[in-house]
């Protein structure tokens, strides 16, 4: 008689290496441990419900496809956000949501917009406020960037990314990505001062 398995309880690292065996419920159990964290990567970037459902959805199946290749270099979690932000990216290409070179990166390397923002001294928004609230401010005012910018900041401050390999991601230049995480980093400290920022769009 076989041993009943207590999938719930059982350490990650086991799932994976059952997973890795063909086990399709262990490999449940860590989709539903996950999951929310794989969506909420997938929509910081497309800020669209359906297609961050799609995308993650997506992600989970290249994950089973590709389970062998993980080798643990790193946490699963880790890898599996390193998939779903690839094709996050992807999607963006081909729903032709990506620009190219732009003007607005011109200004960007000129210093154009830098001199037109408002100078933000460090913020600690943390300050008086409940964690919750502090995550849909953060949320809110991540929004309110363009795609490259909420893209750069997600990868470099969230995903704790180098330049270059953001770079190598949203194929531009290492001073383009410079270029980005300046700004957005600059407008995310004057949205969550609760600035209004309508006249630098």
């Amino acid at each position: 008689m076989s041993q009943t398995v207590d999938y719930a309880s059982s350490q990650e690292e086991t799932l994976v290496r059952a997973a890795q065996q063909g086990d399709m419920q262990a490999f449940e159990e860590l989709v539903a441990r996950h999951r929310d964290k794989v969506y909420s990567r997938a929509y910081s970037i497309l800020r669209n419900e359906e297609e961050a459902v799609e995308v993650s959805q997506q992600a989970w199946i290249k994950v089973w496809q590709r389970r062998e290749q993980f080798q643990g270099g790193s946490k699963f979690l880790t890898w599996v956000t390193r998939i779903v932000i690839n094709l996050a990216l992807d999607h963006l290409r081909k729903m032709s949501r990506w620009p190219e070179e732009s003007v607005e990166q011109l200004q960007e390397e000129e210093g154009g917009v830098e001199r037109r923002l408002p100078a933000a001294a460090p913020v600690h928004p943390a300050e008086g406020l409940e964690r919750r609230e502090l995550r849909e401010r953060v949320d809110e005012a991540l929004a309110r960037l363009s795609v490259e910018h909420r893209t750069a900041i997600v990868l470099h401050e969230f995903e704790e990314l180098e330049y270059k390999e953001i770079a190598r991601r949203m194929n531009c230049s290492l001073g383009t990505v410079m270029s980005r995480l300046f700004y957005a980093r600059r407008r995310l400290a004057a949205l969550l001062r609760g600035m209004d920022l309508k006249e630098y769009r």
